[in-house]
């Protein structure tokens, strides 16, 4: 009998090129759930204990905050990405 476990992206996001492809990706769709739940694949790749203290929010409060249909505060966003050590960035649109 063969088994199976499911597929985990956390597992995969194992180095800082990774994670910075996979936010801008994520961040491409219209979607800001698409988002939120990239965010959390890579708190949970990096420990949400971890991210939820270097970004000053209670563990709980992060799970909130990145949970589907969550609206979480423009600062909220930028503390998280400053715990996972990356930034966002602005460039021009390409046709």
């Amino acid at each position: 009998m063969t088994t199976s476990s499911a597929f985990e992206i956390s597992d995969y996001l194992d180095n800082d090129e990774m994670i910075a492809a996979f936010l801008s990706a994520a961040l491409e769709d219209d979607d800001p759930d698409v988002f939120l739940s990239a965010l959390g694949h890579v708190a949970k790749a990096k420990g949400m204990g971890d991210v939820a203290r270097d970004a000053g929010l209670g563990r709980e409060s992060l799970y909130k905050a990145l949970k589907e249909g969550a609206r979480p505060r423009y600062d909220t966003v930028m503390r998280v990405l400053s715990a996972l050590g990356v930034r966002l960035t602005v460039v021009d649109k390409v046709a």
